[in-house]
């Protein structure tokens, strides 16, 4: 996602500027090309010999220092910059730049950058209360800068409320999706995530080996590209993505409850989740003791979750994942056909960087013309990058069909 763009980071003087550390550690992890800038309060806080460190780059400190105006420069750094964060952000700076003032190094490269910037505020809770701080954000969104809103706690200063900085990886995520495309825009799109935990009795369940991580970024992609997503997950130990609505459910068809609940305001549903096929006919209500001899659970069926739902598909697009370990295309190719998709990703978990607790996977895509796709290994959120670039060109498809045929 990161590599290769340059990231103008600025930090401005405050208690959080220290998290700008790890910032930058995580931006330059992706490969990010991280330039620092600093105004003269911020040095009070970190030094720029740490963040030059971190950063593999010279920190820019002073508009007029002729050492850093031959190798960086303020028009340089604004015009190289893909992106321009602001982080931490100081009520002094945001009412600068909100008036056009431009007096030192940071204010001048925000006024004279054409690339976009996000605004990571940190101060005191009544400062970021404030109505001219409220204002002065207020003119900085209706001129296309982004801000990313500050957490609540206990700050610095010895107040709780809302003013610390955001989290260095939510910061990391903005920073993500403001450098990816927004083509999902228009989509409001169901994902299902993870496993299903089928109750035995009060302390025992049945379930599977399914982490939720290609869920979960399926999900996370969504978001990044504009997308309304609602995340339906079973239990997991995953952070919910940034901008995600999550819907926590346990059985299969507490999972159908919540999918039906949203199903009418969709545009796409991903079925990702390793849906329980069974579950116990009968839970008994207290802890089962153990006895003498075998012990055998009745299994029932489970709704079949997409089967049911292929009748009402209208418009919407269905995708399923089948997650095998023999005959992996010709049992994804009968899912796809009897659960009318438009596409499913199959992949053999027996394949090494591919299926649960990976953060990679290996798989192949099957639209419903059958055609196949295999992709190399990749990142989950590449492959859900992948997954939904066809899954545009499936729905352009199917408005050129519906075109002719009004035609």
């Amino acid at each position: 996602m990161l590599a290769g763009k340059t990231i103008v980071l600025a930090v401005t003087g405050g208690i959080a500027a220290y998290k700008a550390a790890e910032i930058t550690r995580i931006l330059v992890k992706e490969g990010a090309i991280v330039r620092v800038l600093m105004t003269k309060n911020a040095q009070e806080f970190i030094t720029p010999l740490t963040l030059q460190t971190l950063s593999g780059n010279p920190v820019a400190t002073e508009t007029f220092s002729l050492t850093q105006e031959s190798e960086i420069g303020h028009i340089r750094l604004a015009d190289t910059a893909d992106l321009i964060l602001v982080a931490p952000a100081s009520a002094d700076v945001i009412g600068k730049v909100a008036h056009g003032i431009a007096d030192d190094l940071l204010t001048t490269v925000l006024l004279a950058t054409t690339a976009p910037v996000l605004v990571a505020p940190a101060m005191n809770v009544h400062m970021y209360a404030h109505p001219a701080v409220q204002d002065n954000m207020q003119i900085l969104t209706r001129r296309g800068y982004r801000f990313i809103e500050p957490g609540e706690g206990f700050l610095a200063c010895g107040y709780e409320g809302k003013g610390r900085l955001a989290d260095p990886e939510d910061i990391v995520e903005d920073v993500r999706a403001a450098l990816t495309k927004k083509d999902l825009t228009q989509e409001k799109i169901i994902v299902t995530a993870g496993p299903n935990a089928e109750p035995i009795d009060p302390v025992r369940f049945i379930t599977n080996r399914s982490t939720g991580k290609m869920g979960f970024a399926m999900a996370r992609v969504a978001w990044r590209r504009g997308a309304d997503v609602i995340l339906v997950s079973g239990p997991t130990s995953l952070s919910t993505p940034r901008g995600v609505r999550v819907c926590s459910v346990r059985t299969a068809r507490e999972m159908q409850h919540a999918i039906l609940e949203h199903y009418a305001q969709a545009t796409m549903i991903v079925s990702a989740a390793a849906v329980a096929d069974y579950r116990p006919a009968q839970v008994a209500p207290q802890k089962i003791k153990k006895k003498e001899g075998d012990f055998v659970i009745e299994l029932t069926r489970n709704p079949d979750i997409l089967g049911e739902l292929s009748s009402q598909k209208g418009s919407r697009l269905h995708v399923g994942f089948a997650t095998e370990t023999e005959h992996v295309l010709e049992n994804a190719v009968r899912k796809l056909r009897n659960k009318n998709l438009d596409m499913i990703v199959a992949n053999d978990v027996t394949q090494e960087g591919a299926g649960f607790a990976h953060d990679t996977n290996v798989v192949t895509l099957i639209d419903r013309s059958e055609r196949m796709e295999t992709l190399p290994i990749m990142s989950k959120d590449e492959v859900a990058h992948v997954v939904y670039d066809r899954l545009l060109q499936l729905r352009g498809e199917k408005g050129e069909t519906a075109n002719r045929r009004r035609g």
